[in-house]
């Protein structure tokens, strides 16, 4: 799945900060950064299926919830 990337390092940052990190490498915000938009996505495309499936063109929290857990 090849598309621009959508979330901010510097979001990537305060995360980490909040889980106690004191410092963060410009390395580990670009990887949680893309590990958690590959997971967004992947949870996205499945999130779809599941609103499709019951008929709708929007997806709602419930088929959110639905795909992470499948």
């Amino acid at each position: 799945m090849n598309q621009k990337k959508v979330l901010p390092l510097a979001a990537m940052e305060k995360l980490l900060k909040k889980c106690g990190a004191s410092r963060v490498s410009e390395d580990a915000k670009e990887a949680l950064k893309n590990i958690l938009e590959d997971y967004g996505s992947n949870i996205g495309v499945k999130a779809i299926k599941v609103a499709e499936h019951a008929g709708r063109k929007t997806v709602k929290a419930v088929d959110i919830e639905l795909a992470v857990k499948q």
